[in-house]
């Protein structure tokens, strides 16, 4: 049986480690050796009689019993955090681990050079940011703040709306002087289309609505990433017509190397939000950050 001091680092250690899935990769962030993290796994297992991960070459797994301890210990550790946090809270400065999630391409161009001034404005907030293709589940308690896309994904949680962003269709010029402009959605499915697997989004459809009717598009997929900058980037090479983000196209736009193109034809929206559980709001840390970017946002639309 462990004593009360042990069992939340215990909690916290096995959280870790199911966030990586990896003994290895756990250490490093722990700053000891994958021996001790092995030793340490293997003593709570021992100590519950359970085995709460499946081993293989490359990754572990969690048993049905690790499943089950996760899903407890983040709570726990959540609702500890929120105790201490209401109590440091009554101090000025935010202070505390800021666990902030957001998706590859838009967290590397806009999240990550946003760090360094917040992180100067409150120095006591220690911030990890992680950057995934797949937004995390929102069941998943590794992470105080996540930035996405769309719409507010559950009534569970809070989604601020920090900016408007629209998913538009655009091709590079050489790529239309070559193809032609397609005039109506239904086009489409004569052009080579540049299609972005993300998320739970349909593969290879994309939707319209315009001139008082919705439109679907099967497209005819002639390449295909989980990853919107390389999209982008054969986009640019005139490999075909993609839809992304304003937010991430807009200095393409501008400069003439991508044209839009169906303008008069809109497609699903794509606002970006702040997404955290309704145990964080009064937090002080996350209210401070989720302020910084919403601010940041509001003085920095992308313009076309």
């Amino acid at each position: 049986m462990s004593t009360p001091s042990t069992a939340p680092s215990e909690m916290a250690f096995f959280s870790l480690l199911a966030r990586w899935a990896s003994l290895s990769a756990t250490a490093r962030e722990l700053g000891i050796s994958t021996a001790a993290a092995s030793k340490r796994l293997a003593q709570m297992e021992s100590r519950l009689g359970v085995q709460l991960v499946s081993r293989t070459t490359r990754r572990l797994h969690l048993t049905a019993e690790g499943n089950t301890y996760l899903r407890h210990a983040r709570r726990i550790l959540a609702e500890i955090d929120a105790m201490e946090q209401l109590v440091s809270d009554m101090q000025a400065e935010p202070q505390g681990l800021l666990r902030v999630n957001a998706t590859l391409g838009f967290g590397r161009s806009h999240i990550a050079p946003l760090v360094p001034a917040f992180v100067r404005r409150h120095p006591q907030i220690q911030l990890q940011l992680q950057l995934s293709v797949q937004p995390p589940p929102l069941a998943d308690d590794g992470f105080d703040v996540c930035i996405r896309f769309g719409e507010p994904p559950d009534a569970r949680v809070i989604a601020r709306r920090l900016a408007p962003n629209r998913r538009l269709l655009c091709a590079a010029p050489a790529y239309l002087a070559r193809r032609g402009t397609p005039t109506r959605p239904a086009e489409l499915t004569q052009h080579d289309c540049i299609d972005i697997r993300q998320g739970d989004d349909a593969h290879g459809v994309w939707r319209f609505n315009g001139h008082r009717k919705q439109e679907t598009v099967r497209l005819r997929n002639h390449l295909s990433t989980n990853d919107g900058e390389i999209a982008v980037n054969w986009a640019l090479a005139g490999m075909g017509i993609v839809m992304r983000a304003e937010w991430d196209i807009a200095r393409y736009l501008r400069s003439g190397r991508l044209v839009q193109v169906l303008r008069d034809y809109d497609t699903p929206p794509a606002d970006i939000h702040a997404v955290y559980p309704q145990r964080h709001a009064a937090t002080a840390r996350v209210k401070a950050f989720v302020d910084f970017v919403a601010q940041h946002f509001n003085g920095s639309a992308p313009g076309i």
